[in-house]
């Protein structure tokens, strides 16, 4: 198939300005020549005519003597030489191909690794065989993933088209990573291993007062990022399930198990998977209109979707990094949005299943990811925007009478294959952060605070109590008891004790207050 050429290079397509003047090359030639409404991936290419590459504002532009052929093989072997995978607009382009010329394109070329990845992509995306006899003994294996462009899982042989499929999913769920310096700096990091060093050092004692503060400080947080206030009952199970996170299997009734945790009394709220639509946003306050920011998997789709989502964690992660199949898992979720409340809460949930499970969180000890994400918000709703963004123009839809949504189009796939590159590096930040700061001060707090604590009861009888009411006053009013407190709850304190326990807490905590 001939892909037409743009006449003269172009400064914008589909609204996103190039840096410079150029003809798009790859997925984007092929978007355009298919006519696809597909989200359009994070990073397009083009052609332009300085012989160097520039890349800025969401475009890589390539030198001359890069350009592809105008061809359907042509781009097809360029967006995979230099942009990697997109399942989802392969899949797209797939559909519109004609199969009589990829068959012809495949077999005029046994040998290319390009070619037979080409066939692997459009018999397992489409579900469909070409015409076309089992590779003969030409040329090498060749991976699916090209590893040097993402991360990809075990490879399996798939010996008809003589390639690895080392794709880390099934047609069902299978959102990919791009390989990036910042992801494999902190892969080298070893976090885990740092955080087994760290509560490796600690008495047992204070480590499991710190876990338990830490899952009660990630509970609340969690509900604070939904602009929540719940009980503190509340808070507190839905720490305990955060605290049991990993112990059970991951399927369907568990995450039904999960949204009853976290939703408590439903009597308003409809408990389990959605039977319509969904979205994120608000409404219009005049007519009730919805205005999503983010619309939700279709509700038809839901059980294929779940089942990748379980069979992506059970079968398809393995020999992944933790914190990756954390990052993919959570926010497929959350994109999917398979409940009508809760959703959120469990997204966040799930990164602790994963590294808990996967042995990367020191036992006993969950990270307060929520906690670091709440400080982070902004940072965060970026990050779920960066496909919410490109995923909201691609999908029609219509208003029903419950000021709901109802998707018109087919999509499914949308949900299926995304870019997770952004995910992955946003959680990696969120881990680094509680290993390298919240897990050391939360630990170096508790044992300041034991100091300043047997201090008090050394010389003074004082039950724990009275004693952690004396430290709050301290904290309060910067390391000195408040005339109020003297007077009042502490009034008993001759004035020379007064100024023991003021010494005990500058002893404490002279190197820094939490």
């Amino acid at each position: 198939m001939y892909i037409p050429q743009f006449s003269e290079p172009v400064e914008v397509f589909h609204d996103r300005h190039l840096p410079e003047p150029a003809r798009p090359a790859g997925y984007a030639a092929l978007i355009n020549a298919f006519e696809l409404s597909v989200p359009l991936p994070l990073m397009l290419s083009a052609i332009g005519e300085r012989h160097r590459i520039v890349e800025a504002k969401s475009w890589r532009i390539y030198g001359p003597r890069y350009a592809p052929e105008p061809t359907l093989e042509g781009h097809l072997t360029f967006a995979l030489k230099n942009e990697g995978l997109d399942l989802a607009v392969l899949k797209r382009i797939f559909e519109k191909a004609d199969r009589q010329e990829l068959g012809t394109m495949i077999s005029a070329k046994p040998g290319s690794a390009y070619m037979r990845r080409i066939w692997f992509l459009f018999e397992w995306l489409t579900g469909e065989l070409l015409d076309l006899e089992d590779a003969r003994s030409v040329g090498a294996y060749a991976n699916i993933v090209d590893t040097n462009q993402q991360y990809a899982a075990e490879p399996r042989m798939s010996t008809r088209q003589r390639v690895r499929n080392n794709l880390p999913g099934d047609r069902d769920f299978c959102p990919l990573v791009k390989r990036t310096r910042a992801i494999d700096a902190f892969m080298s990091m070893k976090l885990d291993e740092k955080a087994n060093e760290i509560t490796g050092t600690i008495s047992n004692s204070v480590l499991a007062r710190a876990a338990a503060f830490l899952l009660l400080k990630d509970s609340r947080s969690s509900y604070a990022i939904e602009g929540e206030a719940p009980s503190h009952d509340r808070i507190q199970r839905w720490g305990k399930a955060i605290g049991q996170a990993g112990q059970n299997p991951l399927d369907p009734e568990e995450l039904l198990r999960l949204q009853r945790i976290v939703m408590g009394e439903a009597r308003f709220i409809q408990l389990g998977f959605r039977n319509e639509g969904g979205f994120v946003g608000d409404h219009e306050p005049q007519t009730r209109m919805p205005l999503p920011v983010h619309i939700s998997a279709r509700h038809q789709d839901l059980d294929s979707l779940i089942r990748g989502l379980v069979n992506f964690n059970t079968r398809h992660a393995e020999g992944i990094d933790p914190v990756l199949v954390a990052a993919v898992l959570a926010f497929g979720f959350v994109y999917i949005h398979p409940f009508a409340d809760g959703n959120g809460r469990i997204h966040r949930y799930l990164i602790h299943h994963v590294l808990a499970a996967r042995g990367f969180s020191p036992p006993g000890m969950g990270f307060p990811i929520s906690s670091v994400i709440y400080d982070r918000i902004d940072d965060y709703r970026r990050v779920l925007e960066s496909y919410s963004e490109r995923l909201l123009p691609v999908i029609k839809w219509r208003p029903t009478e419950k000021q709901n949504v109802e998707v018109l189009n087919d999509t499914t796939d949308f949900y299926r294959y995304f870019d997770a590159t952004p995910h992955v590096e946003f959680l990696f930040e969120c881990v680094e952060r509680t290993i390298k700061q919240d897990l050391p001060e939360e630990v170096a707090f508790l044992e300041r605070y034991d100091r300043f604590k047997a201090g008090v009861q050394a010389e003074i009888e004082m039950p724990d109590s009275t004693v952690d009411l004396l430290f709050n006053f301290l904290r309060q009013n910067g390391g000195q008891l408040s005339k109020r407190a003297r007077e009042g709850e502490f009034s008993a304190l001759r004035p020379q004790e007064c100024k023991h326990v003021e010494m005990l807490y500058e002893e404490a905590f002279s190197a820094g207050q939490k």
